[in-house]
């Protein structure tokens, strides 16, 4: 059985995005290996239309010889996994193991964690904003980026109540900190 996991970098101020995008968000080596090793546990993605529209880019990203290593894994673990997009617009996927859904059906969702036998992660604030509401997501892992950009998207939504446990943290050398907890029902 898999567990649902909503895991994002992050401002120290709470945003995955500011009004000019996400050209902040650069993990250094160091942190990004240990994102693709966090993300070999993964087997499917699901993930909003918008946030699909900035991940599509590793189907074909990072196959040059000259990227960094880090990168053609990273790129290699985001082509292996199954991936969900949830999307009133979207009529097709651009990607292979692609599939579109019109709507977020939290029972739907959570019967295939339940199903899945590698963890699932919900990709996007929006649409992770849904499944912490309807209360089936079981981790919530920060990647904090040391930035403050004071306005954008926030990580979590307003007006969300959520008992976590701190299960993990880890400090890398670029000063980003990763911190990961399991939701407490």
């Amino acid at each position: 059985m898999g567990r649902l996991v909503y895991s994002m970098i992050t401002s120290l101020d709470g945003f995955v995005n500011d009004p000019d995008g996400i050209g902040w968000v650069e993990p250094g080596e160091q942190a990004h290996r240990f994102i693709n090793g966090r993300s070999r546990a993964i087997g499917t993605l699901l993930m909003g239309r918008r946030m699909y529209d900035v991940m599509k880019a590793w189907q074909t990203m990072a196959t040059e010889p000259s990227d960094p290593e880090v990168y053609h894994e990273y790129g290699e673990l985001w082509r292996a996994a199954d991936k969900v997009v949830f999307s009133t617009t979207r009529e097709e996927p651009e990607t292979p193991r692609t599939r579109v859904e019109r709507s977020f059906d939290a029972t739907a969702v959570r019967a295939l964690v339940d199903a899945s036998s590698k963890d699932v992660s919900i990709d996007g604030p929006t649409l992770a904003a849904q499944a912490l509401q309807a209360g089936i997501v079981d981790e919530v892992s920060m990647y904090v980026q040391p930035i403050v950009v004071g306005a954008g998207q926030r990580f979590l939504p307003a007006r969300l109540r959520l008992d976590l446990g701190l299960e993990e943290e880890r400090r890398f050398d670029d000063g980003m900190v990763f911190l990961r907890y399991d939701v407490r029902r």
